[in-house]
């Protein structure tokens, strides 16, 4: 069981990166509402299945073309959504736009459709996977490293660490694997420890290059192992993103846990308001200010927005949630205090 506290900095040293990591796994209890409320929109989710394919073939399409397109932007990728569209829909080149831009966009297409295929309920990570799933990310780009571990050091500009030992790098594969396959108690516990999970392979570092697209492709299968949609970390927030995986260098997982929380709720919200029928329930925060019963600014629900404590999800740069989710907040407030 993943224990509780008020906070999550802790003193960190080289003995912690390399062993007691897994011990040490805590969190806030707004965290904890955050993973209950997603696990109830998960369960709502779970109500309309099997879910007929025509009902969603939209969404699904929509949101695999975002995962190729942001997780390749967050990497350098200059390819617009729209671009990356017409590459993988049309089968055209971009002109102006580099030959890897465009193996990018096709591999990483390539490799979402063999995760998917990989995900089940019973699936159990393997190393094998993971290599597959690299190899196909850097298949055509870089041939000699694609679905191998690196065999020498590296290390990664802007970044506050250094990769551990390329020796090692197999053996704290391993242990990430074994660990993460781990039965949990609950499906809280399950969704954090895949955060924990994308922190920790970015610590290890374990390719020479397309660390970060795999690392998102098989946080995604996990998820999606346990019925939840992929979610998507968006190349807006590739600053955020970065920071948090430093705070996380540094024993701090706050960061990272709720950037990948907000990523999964955007995903369940675009389903569940799919098949809800209530899309036009979800407006920029900038609209729902002006709606009666709202007794708070923009400033300040933009705020409970990004700190995890409504429901929202973001569009670009922009926040969204409704009406419902405010009230809900203003009055548990109410009954609290």
């Amino acid at each position: 069981m993943i224990k509780y506290r008020i906070a999550l900095k802790f003193e960190l040293s080289d003995i912690y990166l390399c062993m007691e990591w897994k011990n040490h796994i805590e969190f806030t209890y707004e965290i904890s509402d955050f993973a209950r409320r997603l696990c109830a929109k998960k369960k709502e989710l779970d109500a309309y299945r099997p879910i007929p394919e025509i009902a969603i073939r939209s969404i699904k399409e929509a949101l695999t073309l975002e995962w190729t397109y942001h997780s390749n932007s967050i990497e350098g990728n200059s390819l617009t959504l729209r671009e990356t569209k017409v590459i993988l829909e049309e089968g055209m080149t971009i002109k102006g736009k580099s030959l890897r831009e465009h193996f990018e966009a096709v591999n990483h297409q390539e490799a979402i459709e063999y995760v998917e295929q990989l995900a089940h309920p019973d699936y159990v990570l393997k190393t094998k996977d993971i290599l597959d799933v690299h190899a196909l990310v850097l298949q055509k780009i870089e041939k000699e490293f694609a679905g191998r571990f690196r065999t020498a050091g590296v290390r990664i500009g802007g970044a506050n660490f250094i990769p551990p030992n390329a020796l090692k790098v197999s053996d704290f594969m391993d242990e990430l694997i074994d660990w993460i396959n781990l039965p949990q108690e609950s499906e809280i516990d399950s969704i954090i420890h895949i955060a924990v999970f994308h922190h920790r392979f970015v610590w290890i570092h374990p390719f020479f290059d397309g660390n970060g697209r795999t690392v998102r492709l098989i946080f995604n299968l996990l998820l999606m192992k346990l019925g939840f949609p992929p979610a998507i970390i968006l190349q807006q927030d590739r600053k955020k993103y970065y920071e948090a995986l430093n705070k996380a260098n540094d024993g701090d997982y706050s960061k990272i846990i709720l950037l990948v929380f907000q990523a999964i709720e955007r995903s369940l919200t675009i389903y569940l308001s799919a098949l809800n029928n209530n899309q036009e329930d979800y407006q920029p925060i900038s609209n729902i200010v002006n709606e009666p019963g709202v007794e708070y600014g923009q400033e300040y629900i933009g705020l409970l927005a990004r700190s995890g404590k409504i429901e929202a999800f973001k569009e670009g740069k922009v926040w969204f949630t409704s009406k419902e989710a405010i009230i809900n907040y203003q009055q548990q407030r109410k009954r609290t205090t």
